[in-house]
Order: C-alpha cells, then structure tokens, then sequence
C-alpha cells in the first residue's frame, strides 16, 4: 500500500509570499573599510518604508533589508520575489524620487498571478535598469 497525498497548488496574490528586497549598502561611502554614514540604499529604504505606511498591500508585501545584493556599480538595487512568480531585480534607481515608482511596480507585481511585468506597464523609474528577470522555482 502507498501513502496518497494531496497537493493543493495555488497562485492566488492573496496567498503568495511575496517580499521586496532593498539593498542597504548601495551607494556607501567607505573608509579604512568601514561604511561612513547613511547610504543611499539605506535612504532609498526609508523612503520605502515611509510610503508603505499608508500602502494596501503592507502586510502581503513585507520589506526585507538586505546587508548586500552584489550589485554595487548599478547602485541602488531593488528585488520583487514570490513563491512560483518571476523574480525581479531592478539597479540604477535614484535614491530620491524612485519610492513611489517602487511601491507602484511591486502592487503591479502582486496582482500578477506570474508576476510578469511588461516593460510598458512598469513605472518609469524601472522601465530600465533591470538586472535580471530569474524564472520561478
């Protein structure tokens, strides 16, 4: 005899695991080795986090610092990632004026049942500057 199971599969939004990865060291300054100051990625996060207050999806779509995501020349550095969706990693984003455009992709993001996300539907700020678009697992 054999044990059955039962696999349930879903790519409801609304059940995905969905995080938006910012990396905190982009645009550092460093010293004897050591980060001088707040960097760029640190004040792009903040700026993330601040918009997400009032964001609908802040519960779904939780914000991960991240200490490196090893795109240091293409600065700052973004990812959206979900269990059985697309991941995306976007560089190049401005420190200021980037977030909202951020914010807005990674809702375009989650409404996406494969998180596809046409170059033409992406909010200007991440039109370009991607790095890499990573198939599902």
């Amino acid at each position: 005899m054999t044990a059955a199971h039962t696999t349930i599969t879903t790519n409801s939004p609304a059940i995905a695991s969905h995080t938006l990865f910012v990396c905190q060291t982009c645009a550092s300054v460093w010293q004897d080795g050591k980060r001088v100051g707040e960097s760029g990625g640190q004040k792009l996060l903040h700026q993330i986090q601040q918009l997400a207050q009032d964001w609908d999806l802040q519960d779904e779509f939780p914000i991960q610092p991240v200490e490196c995501m090893s795109a240091c020349n293409r600065s700052c550095v973004v990812a959206f990632a979900a269990k059985g969706k697309l991941t995306y990693l976007f560089g190049d984003l401005n420190v200021d004026g980037s977030a909202a455009a951020i914010i807005e992709c990674a809702s375009q993001y989650y409404a996406k049942t494969n998180g596809l996300l046409p170059w033409s539907e992406r909010p200007e700020p991440l039109k370009r500057g991607i790095l890499a678009k990573i198939p599902p697992l």
